[in-house]
């Protein structure tokens, strides 16, 4: 039974298995992603974040998904390539997962019940949903899609002290 983050593993845009555990200390930020959504220009205010806390002891780890308007159609190296030359994207990025129903990726299935949306409702409800984790591995607060970047960097603040 999973206790915090750290006890998960996940796939790699190439393929390979990588343990969350590697996060160990770091305070992150979990998003599903998606590269042809409304909210895609997310991309550049994750960046800037990411940027700016760093060098802090920050992660932002973002999870392509296409099960909102299959917003997110393309294969992984597709993907990793549209965020790197449109929005620079340097944080890590996994290869594309489903964050509900049966096939939920066992990472999403914890954060979703770690930090319920409205009104207890575990579903997400579209791309760029984000949650914020300790940097012991603990799911803080979740965050809606409409939540802009730029609007939770008091809270990553709080987190590095």
């Amino acid at each position: 039974m999973a206790t915090t983050v750290y006890d998960f593993t996940c796939q790699t845009p190439a393929g390979k298995e990588q343990s969350l555990d590697k996060y160990r200390g770091k305070v992150l930020l979990v998003v599903n992603t998606a590269s042809k959504c409304g909210f895609t220009p997310q991309f550049a205010g994750l960046e800037g974040l990411y940027e700016k806390y760093h060098e802090r002891g920050f992660e932002i780890l973002g999870f392509p998904c296409n099960q909102f308007g299959k917003q997110d159609p393309g294969n992984n190296d597709e993907i990793m390539e549209f965020c790197q030359l449109n929005y620079g994207v340097s944080f890590p990025m996994f290869g594309k997962v489903e964050v509900n129903g049966g096939g939920a990726d066992p990472l999403f299935k914890y954060l979703k019940k770690e930090a319920p949306g409205t009104l207890g409702s575990q579903g997400i409800k579209w791309n760029f949903t984000k949650f914020l984790i300790n940097g012991e591995g603990e799911v803080v607060k979740r965050y809606a899609p409409t939540t802009k970047p730029e609007d939770i960097a008091d809270d990553i603040e709080a987190l590095l002290g």
